[in-house]
């Protein structure tokens, strides 16, 4: 046994055995950090506007702060921007993460000195759970990637400021470095194609053990392996037993990323985000991930059909149920307050607290008033794949709204690994599934103000080249489930070839 797998077995068992009595603690640990985030921020520019100092409990907090999103915050983090100190938290951030906005463009994320372990410790902590539970820590010995941004940094008003990803690359511990793949010059690379490549050239011939980053861009990696090679993943590394995703539902590219591979691995969900991270998979046993409940960020949830409300609900940990669909706010001490992130999440367990993503806030369909969520679309899609025993390479869905004779429909843009032998058939049977899960949808189908949903049939590579098309190619960028108009559909139209009759 290797030194690395040998030292990392006690270290596994400690951690896993405090994160589990942690989780027991759970309300308490918020109750606990809403204080210690109190005191502290009460002594900020953020602090003194809203007049934390009077704040005592959750019920004053909530009077106290409103809910915003970063267009709400913008005007403090341009103050952080411009070099002045103590704004939303202590001091200044230590690092700015630069992350790209629906709305907002380029937005600037602050991360403290107290905030920046949240990022660290909970990724290792997810890595230590999996290792405790299933014994597996030789991989530890073996080369391990991590697709991610470029860690070169800028500085603004002398904070360093880049991609979360480049930035959690500074923070690699070094005795993992000496393991960790790509070099740092192929990181830097900023053309995700040339990267890859590089990233390829680097990687075919070495041990590799662990491979991390979001699924559509790790497939990539592999069909470019694969094209290489001439061989499986698995078979080219066949030391390769673990793979780490997060940032977008891994069901809708689990079943094409394992065909590349050959052969069954293990996998790790997270739930990382600029602003924090808030969850992580700490069992292979138990559905959904496990709530990051005492790493300095207090939760607040909010049903997501309230979050345009001007008055919404909002719920502490103390008052969530199980099944319900919520808007995720968030509160930490890298000084966000009242945060609302634009992820949707659902608990599939309260003991532990464990959750699954729902979806984005925004990424929802409603042209009709459906109110069609992504959770909806991706079960429906993959029952039907799998009725068909079909894989997807990727999917988005838009409304298609007529102004003349016939009636309105949902068109949805599906790239098929390959393509099923009855086209219309299986729209129908996602039509179907769509119906039995929103009851809104099928109101409208029933009363035939909706037609059933049509698919217009995306050629090989169509979703790559459309986001090279709009300089998103790789990296953190992800193309959404859902619109509530035909932007994407219109820029993919050049890239279908059929649409179903229905």
């Amino acid at each position: 046994m290797k030194i690395k797998s040998f030292l990392a077995k006690p270290f596994a068992s400690y951690i896993h055995a405090k994160i589990r009595r942690g989780s027991l603690s759970a309300l308490a640990d918020q109750d606990a950090i809403l204080k210690e985030l109190l005191s502290e921020g009460k002594a900020t520019a953020f602090g003194k506007e809203h007049r934390l100092d009077a704040v005592s409990d959750y019920a004053g907090f909530r009077q106290a702060v409103p809910i915003r999103d970063y267009e709400g915050l913008k005007s403090y983090i341009e103050k952080i921007k411009d070099g002045k100190h103590n704004i939303l938290w202590k001091g200044k951030p230590i690092y700015l993460a630069k992350t790209s906005g629906t709305t907002s463009g380029v937005k600037y994320i602050p991360i403290s000195k107290d905030s920046i372990s949240n990022h660290i410790n909970t990724a290792r902590n997810a890595l230590l759970c999996y290792m405790a539970e299933s014994g597996n820590t030789a991989f530890a010995n073996g080369k391990l990637i991590f697709l991610s941004g470029s860690p070169e940094l800028e500085r603004i008003a002398g904070i360093p400021t880049g991609r979360l990803s480049g930035i959690v690359n500074h923070h690699i511990p070094s005795y993992l470095r000496r393991n960790q793949l790509p070099t740092y010059e192929t990181n830097c690379i900023e053309d995700w194609e040339t990267k890859l490549d590089a990233i390829v050239k680097e990687t075919i011939s070495q041990d590799m053990t662990l491979i991390s980053g979001i699924p559509p861009w790790v497939q990539m990696y592999f069909d470019r392996l694969e094209e290489k090679s001439g061989k499986k993943v698995g078979e080219l590394f066949p030391k390769f037993s673990v793979m780490v995703h997060g940032g977008v539902a891994f069901e809708p590219y689990k079943g094409k990323l394992l065909q590349s591979i050959g052969r069954s691995i293990d996998t790790i969900e997270t739930f990382p985000a600029s602003e924090g991270f808030f969850a992580f998979q700490d069992t292979m046993k138990e559905e959904g991930l496990l709530l990051n409940t005492a790493s300095g960020i207090f939760f607040e949830f909010v049903p997501a059909a309230e979050i345009f409300n001007e008055n919404p609900t909002r719920l502490s940990l103390h008052d969530v149920k199980v099944g319900e669909n919520y808007a995720l706010i968030v509160n930490s001490n890298a000084g966000l307050w009242g945060y609302n992130i634009g992820d949707t999440v659902k608990f599939v367990s309260t003991n532990p607290y464990r959750i699954v993503v729902t979806g984005r806030i925004k990424h929802f369909i409603s042209a009709f008033g459906e109110h069609v969520i992504a959770e909806e679309v991706e079960q429906s899609l993959l029952k039907a794949a799998a009725d068909e025993g079909i894989r997807i390479t990727e999917f988005t869905v838009a409304p298609m709204v007529q102004q003349g004779e016939g009636k309105s429909y949902h068109e949805w843009f599906i790239e098929f690994e390959e393509e099923p032998r009855d086209l219309d058939a299986f729209a129908e049977k996602v039509d179907n599934t769509l119906r039995q899960k929103n009851i809104y949808y099928d109101d409208l189908i029933r009363g035939n103000i909706l037609q059933p949903l049509k698919i217009a049939v995306v050629q090989k590579s169509g979703f790559v080249e459309y986001m090279k098309s709009i300089g998103k190619l790789g990296g953190q960028n992800k193309v959404p489930r859902l619109s509530n108009d035909r932007k994407i559909a219109a820029a993919l139209e050049q890239w279908t070839k059929q649409l179903t009759s229905r």
